[in-house]
């Protein structure tokens, strides 16, 4: 596999993965559904196959099941699923590899929801679910970081339990061009908004936006304890200059850190973590020699010393349309840490030192599925593209950097920035954003092998035919007659998880 340029460099892509949420919902009515046995169901099926499965539990409730092939579990509610894909080789075939990665998971989720009488609905979010508290409290699942945010962050967590769903695409990317990559995904996310819309009502109504899921990051921080919170899911003023650039807007200045976690190695949504007394900037607490707080769960007072593996940890805190995500091979002291973290160019020759494995999570496009409309109205060559065009369109762009940045400053940074906004409320009926759309798909085109653009032709098909899945979910739902419950009966065939034979 060519997986390095002429000049011998590591390409972008030389692995491919992909995140993909679901929103469940009951058969027949399409009403939303809180998954009971769904986990130990798929583990149950893939077991039978011969593959090693382990399930994941929270306050005594399964709410994954890891395998080979992808960790399948929950995003925040029972009524959300959410499947990591493990990644494959990039390289020539890298998409389709991908590709079959995806269709086997979605045919396992299909046939273990079945055991429940539940079914994946193509939408980014639910059509006409409840987002009252008694509804959250009742779905969230049990994970600790979200008693965090709620309790002591203030964030509204709860506007995302009608199942909210994206579709990111992971895409691998060199240490060195990390930032460039970000940039670019970012400043491009109104094309992938604008393309993948699929989100058009909320809690039973047309919201007047085509992808209103996108609104999820703005509604949740608004009223955040902390007003950087809410900077920090918003693109920058100007593009980041390097890693160093990008973490220190995230974790200086008028930032909060986290709650940290005690053990050495965690997971940010299942572990143990303290508090900070006086809630100071990640970059403060790494330059004391310790810092006193409280455990999140239970309260008692512990002193935290640094250590570099807190800034790994603290990777997740920033809610952009991209983001930068790694894991390192090795560690190093904290003052080690610091003094790169000081230097242009610094944390990218660091983590090259200490061997990073890294990617690019794309986080603008909305969860998007094969259905029966859409494989009636684009054929199912088509709709079967449909999970994948964001990866392909993602990895198109990284391998075409160059490009890429181009076309960035042609539109100029903060005209992407303020077209974020148009794109979620009129995908492909504004004009800007659909030329915006026509240039990015130009662009992600020339940055793929000719065998790979195939896995581009439902963002192709959007854009000839200026229709997104939003655009046939409001067709759909005007159509029909009645209560919103009428209306979801209604629609559920010709919107529900299809797949060819």
């Amino acid at each position: 596999m060519k997986l390095r340029d002429k000049a011998g460099q590591v390409r972008a892509g030389q692995k491919l993965g992909l995140e993909m949420e679901m929103v469940a919902v009951r058969r027949g009515s399409g009403a939303s559904h809180a998954v009971r046995a769904y986990p130990a169901s798929l583990a149950r099926l893939r077991a039978a196959r011969g593959e090693t499965m382990a399930l994941g539990v929270l306050a005594g409730r399964v709410v994954s099941a890891r395998g080979a092939l992808a960790d399948s579990g929950l995003d925040n509610g029972f009524n959300l699923l959410e499947s990591a894909l493990r990644p494959v080789a990039g390289g020539p075939g890298g998409l389709d590899r991908l590709a079959a990665a995806v269709h086997a998971e979605l045919r396992d989720v299909q046939d273990a929801l079945a055991q429940e009488d539940a079914a994946i609905l193509n939408a980014g979010e639910h059509p006409a679910a409840s987002l009252d508290p008694a509804r959250y409290a009742a779905l969230r699942v049990p994970r600790p970081l979200y008693e965090d945010i709620v309790g002591h962050r203030g964030w509204l967590h709860r506007v995302g339990i009608d199942a909210k769903a994206q579709n990111s695409p992971c895409t691998s990317m060199p240490v060195r061009d990390a930032a460039r990559a970000v940039n670019v995904v970012m400043a491009l996310a109104p094309a992938f908004i604008a393309l993948f819309a699929n989100s058009p009502l909320e809690c039973g109504r047309p919201t007047g936006r085509k992808d209103n899921r996108a609104t999820l990051w703005e509604r949740m921080f608004r009223h955040a304890r902390y007003a950087s919170d809410l900077r920090l899911h918003r693109m920058p003023d100007r593009p980041f200059e390097d890693l160093g650039d990008y973490f220190r807007w995230m974790f200086e200045g008028d930032t909060h850190s986290c709650s940290l976690p005690l053990a050495a190695a965690s997971g940010y949504k299942r572990d143990a973590t303290v508090h900070l007394d006086g809630d100071p900037s990640l970059s403060r607490f790494l330059r004391a020699p310790s810092w006193p707080g409280r455990r999140a769960d239970n309260g008692a007072r512990v002193m935290l010393t640094p250590r570099a593996a807190h800034f790994t940890y603290a990777q997740f805190f920033n809610f952009l349309d991209a983001r930068w995500r790694y894991r390192l091979a090795g560690d190093c002291p904290v003052e080690e840490l610091l003094a790169h973290w000081g230097q242009p160019g610094g944390i990218e020759a660091l983590h090259e030192r200490l061997g990073v494995d890294g990617y690019i999570e794309g986080r603008a496009p909305s969860a998007l599925f094969p259905d029966r409309q859409l494989r009636r109205e684009a054929g199912d060559d088509v709709a079967m593209t449909a999970p994948l065009a964001p990866s392909a369109m993602q990895l198109g762009l990284l391998r075409n950097l160059a490009q890429a940045e181009s076309l960035v400053r042609e539109y100029g940074w903060l005209t992407l920035r303020g077209l974020r906004a148009t794109a979620i409320e009129a995908a492909l009926d504004d004009g800007l954003a659909y030329r915006l759309a026509a240039d990015t798909l130009a662009v992600a085109e020339a940055g793929l092998a000719d065998a790979d653009r195939r896995w581009l032709a439902y963002a192709r098909c959007a854009l000839d035919t200026r229709c997104t899945g939003a655009d046939r979910l409001l067709s759909l739902w005007q159509a029909a007659h009645g209560d919103a419950a009428s209306r979801l009966a209604a629609i559920y065939p010709e919107r529900v998880l299809s797949l060819p034979s």
